[in-house]
C-alpha cells in the first residue's frame, strides 16, 4: 500500500510564503513525476507544478516565477515553496505521483488547504 502524505498548508497573509511537503510511503521501487495540483471552491483541480525523476520541471503560468518544486529522491518527498502568494492562490493544494510498487500506479494525498487573506 502507497500512501502519500502532505503537510505545510495555513493560513498566510497576501505577499507571504509557505512551504508544502509531501512524503510518500509503502511499498515503493520507484518514482516517476512527482507534482502539485490545486482546486479552490467551484473550480476544477488544475496542474500548479511538476517535476520529473531527473528534475525537469514544469509550472502553471499563474505561478511561474512565484512558486518552486523540488524533491528529495531519497526520502520519497516533493516540495513545493511558495512566494509572493495572492489571495487568488488560495485552494486545497493535492499532492500527486506516479509510483511503482508491485505495480504502477497514479496516488493522490489528502490535501491541504491554502488560504491567502487580503
Amino acid at each position: 500500500q502507497v500512501q502519500l502524505v502532505e503537510s505545510g498548508g495555513g493560513l498566510v497573509q497576501a505577499g507571504g510564503s509557505l512551504r508544502l511537503s509531501c512524503a510518500a510511503s509503502g511499498n515503493i521501487f520507484s518514482i516517476n513525476s512527482m507534482g502539485w495540483y490545486r482546486q479552490a471552491p467551484g473550480k476544477q483541480r488544475e496542474l500548479v507544478a511538476a517535476i520529473t525523476s531527473g528534475g525537469s520541471t514544469n509550472y502553471a503560468d499563474s505561478v511561474k516565477g512565484r512558486f518552486t518544486i523540488s524533491r528529495d529522491n531519497a526520502k520519497n518527498t516533493v516540495y513545493l515553496q511558495m512566494n509572493s502568494l495572492k489571495p487568488e492562490d488560495t485552494a486545497v493544494y493535492y499532492c500527486n505521483a506516479e509510483i511503482l510498487g508491485y505495480s504502477i500506479g497514479d496516488y493522490w494525498g489528502q490535501g491541504t488547504q491554502v488560504t491567502v487573506s487580503s
